[in-house]
């Protein structure tokens, strides 16, 4: 049997490096986000939590104020492989008085 060698400008013939499937690099990518939050101090045991989906990280949890949302955010922005960056982190509510 005899296959041509397709000619560079031939569409039909497209070849790409097999690479980590999707849930693979967002498991590496929220996993390595997670590191970088629980290394820094400020941020480190307030409850956020990190999932990826496409490569957009989302933080979800409460924070104690604008400045850690902040920070976390971007601590996140800072890890190879991220697109984006969807911070739903919030501020905690405030206790209603009796």
């Amino acid at each position: 049997m005899v296959m041509s060698w397709p000619f560079p400008d031939d569409h039909m013939w497209s070849w790409r490096a097999p690479g980590p499937t999707g849930s693979d690099r967002d498991e590496r990518i929220a996993a390595a986000v997670a590191r970088r939050l629980a290394g820094d101090a400020a941020v480190r045991g307030r409850g956020i939590t990190v999932t990826a989906q496409n490569a957009v990280v989302i933080l979800t949890g409460v924070v104690a104020d604008a400045d850690t949302r902040r920070l976390a955010s971007s601590l996140a922005w800072q890890v190879d492989g991220v697109a984006d960056v969807c911070n739903s982190l919030r501020p905690p509510r405030p206790r209603r008085l009796r």
